[in-house]
């Protein structure tokens, strides 16, 4: 599996939402969505067809995060985004600058936070705080602001247990 889409958002601890993005990408591998695909990111394949490739995805992403200065910090419901950006990155020779910043696995936090074992998809987790998910779920950038809805209720005094990197 390519990565089609990079969603970000900036926000506070609080889940104040500064800014959001989502950057598609055209696979090269593998040009052609499936039918599965689409069907669960509501990505067409117009959408990925005019994209750029991930090398010039992840520069522009690089560009428009440039103005968040030295502290910026990643996170994402769980290590798979990470796992899976640093594969593609290496394989198609891309360099992001999210890969030389902390990242931090707000579904641990989570987890330690609500000391939740069980139900601990991201559609649970908003389901546990009485929220329902916003968006397409599995759409990155709606995946990213439905995190962000879940960070007021974070331990964040917990984080710094947690070394990701």
């Amino acid at each position: 599996m390519e990565i089609i889409e990079i969603g970000c958002v900036l926000t506070n601890r609080l889940g104040a939402v500064l800014d959001s993005r989502s950057f598609i990408v055209r696979p090269v591998r593998q040009p052609i969505l499936s039918v599965f695909c689409t069907e669960l990111t509501n990505i067409t394949q117009a959408m990925v067809d005019s994209a750029p490739t991930l090398p010039n995805a992840i520069a522009q992403m690089d560009t428009w995060l440039d103005d968040t200065g030295p502290d910026l910090l990643w996170c994402s419901w769980g290590n798979y985004d990470l796992n899976h950006l640093k594969a593609q990155c290496t394989l198609d020779n891309a360099d992001s600058r999210l890969l030389h910043l902390s990242h931090l696995n707000l579904k641990k936090l989570w987890r330690l936070t609500t000391k939740q074992r069980k139900k601990t998809s991201l559609a649970s987790a908003l389901a546990y705080h009485g929220l329902t998910f916003d968006g397409q779920p599995h759409r990155g950038i709606d995946d990213a602001r439905n995190i962000a809805r879940l960070l007021p209720f974070l331990n964040w005094s917990l984080a710094d247990d947690l070394d990701e990197n």
